[in-house]
């Protein structure tokens, strides 16, 4: 259901649109887990060290992918909180040409350097043959995964964030069952797990396509929608690029701190792999507070509503921070029990290191719930220099703990790689989000003065004229 968040209670609104992205998130992280559970049991350790030591690879893509797809459709949740229907529609035809042209580049970019690619990651040659087909399987199906992704923001645009839980439902119930049928029942080993993701995403393609064309009247699109407009295509591309390169930034720090992972060998990956699957899960409410945030914030600033997003911002906060402390307890508590589920045989140093993992970064998650708030929010008013500089700064700070702390301690530096460029991207959103808006309300007050200096003038020239003061 189409949802004006430019209305109501700030806190509600942001709730109840926060609170179905937090159950498909949790749904699809669910998948992502149960993956990982059924390639480790089912096929072995070394599968999943496959997937874990070429996932960063995917992972660069897809953040690339979320990037850009939401930096499009920032433009049309502003167009939908100015109340611009045609507005709309323009921006969803101008945001399909774009993500067709992305989803294109980068199928071609992973088919062509798959092998140099995971040469650069150090992936192990024992496992190197499975990260290969893993890979190549997914490249091959990109496209349908970024129309997924593009579907799912421009539905969200329009404060609608339950249509996307449900097709997000569907997927990930959809592709456990094709993994366990294309491994267990087929044979198909690490293919089928790469298969089974490609073929359930494309199947919720085509179900959201005619959802969308039946119940959603507003992106029932016609010809001249699709008229094209350079100006109007770079308002989208100058929010998509910047979001877009900003995550390629975050995802590269990933990729290095994986890249030094796997040079300490398959039980290594395995055990980072499942401490970073419990912690993606564990964070959820966080990140889905950040993506409400940014719809929020877009139709707000669409509507021209400054103290509306302020006190967006402050009821996220708060949210943010409890959720923060009670997951880290949560996630100190139970993080070794979860560790054992994805190995079959309960090996101790893997559950061990999977522990040493998450007992240091669960005491960071405070910073990693700042970075979401305030990042999306920026995007959301369509400022995505800070959250990238923000983001090169991650990377600087991950990339100088994976690589020279990893030389000095060991894993032990991994596990202090993503905490350090937590606390430092988090200060420099939390800063430009204080500045950003300081600037924004000293543009409202100077208009609000010029408008009461007209209203004056007009009232003494009206009382000079005629004798009487005009009622306000």
């Amino acid at each position: 259901m189409i949802q004006d968040l430019t209305r109501g209670s700030p806190a509600q609104l942001i709730v109840r649109f926060a609170l179905p992205l937090l159950i498909g998130n949790i749904f699809q992280q669910l998948y992502q887990i149960s993956d990982i559970i059924i390639v480790g049991r089912l096929i072995g350790v070394e599968a999943l060290a496959a997937v874990g030591s070429s996932a960063p690879i995917y992972f660069v893509m897809l953040l690339i992918t979320l990037g850009f797809t939401g930096g499009l459709t920032v433009i049309t949740a502003q167009r939908f909180g100015a109340k611009d229907k045609d507005g709309v529609r323009r921006s969803v035809t101008h945001s399909i040409m774009a993500g067709m042209g992305l989803s294109l580049i980068s199928s071609f970019i992973l088919i062509v350097f798959l092998p140099q690619l995971l040469r650069l990651m150090n992936v192990p040659a024992e496992i190197m043959a499975d990260s290969y087909r893993f890979m190549v399987v997914l490249a091959a199906g990109f496209f349908m995964i970024v129309a997924y992704n593009l579907l799912s923001f421009i539905i969200r645009a329009l404060g609608d964030s339950k249509t996307p839980l449900y097709f997000l439902i569907f997927s990930s119930v959809l592709n456990i069952f094709l993994n366990l049928f294309l491994i267990y029942i087929l044979k198909l080993g690490i293919i089928g797990s790469a298969l089974g993701t490609v073929i359930a995403v494309s199947i919720s393609v085509a179900a959201c396509l005619l959802y969308i064309a039946k119940k959603f009247p507003i992106l029932r699109l016609t010809r001249k929608d699709w008229k094209f407009s350079w100006p109007f295509m770079k308002q989208h591309l100058n929010i998509a690029f910047p979001m877009a390169l900003q995550f390629s930034v975050l995802s590269v720090g990933l990729m290095i701190m994986q890249s030094v992972c796997n040079s300490f060998g398959p039980d290594t990956i395995a055990a980072f792999t499942s401490a970073l699957r419990i912690e993606q899960l564990a964070t959820q409410p966080l990140v889905a507070l950040g993506i409400a945030m940014a719809t929020y914030t877009a139709q707000n600033f669409g509507a021209g509503m400054v103290k509306r997003i302020r006190q967006g911002v402050r009821v996220s906060f708060l949210m943010s921070s409890g959720f923060s402390i009670f997951i880290a307890l949560l996630v100190r508590f139970v993080g070794e029990n979860m560790i054992q589920v994805f190995i079959e045989d309960g090996n101790p140093h893997i559950i061990e290191t999977g522990r040493m993992y998450l007992n240091i970064s669960t005491m960071f998650y405070f910073f990693l719930g700042m970075i979401f708030i305030f990042r999306n929010t920026l995007q959301g008013m369509g400022h995505s220099v800070i959250p990238l500089i923000a983001g090169i700064i991650e990377l600087a700070m991950r990339s100088f703990a994976a690589i020279y702390l990893a030389s000095k301690i060991g894993y032990l530096g991994i596990c202090w790689a993503s905490p350090i460029a937590w606390v430092g991207a988090a200060l420099v959103v939390i800063g430009g989000y204080i500045e950003t808006i300081r600037k924004m309300d000293h543009r409202y007050l100077k208009k609000h003065m010029a408008l009461s200096n007209s209203n004056a003038k007009e009232t003494h020239r009206l009382t000079e004229n005629t004798g009487f003061t005009p009622a306000e």
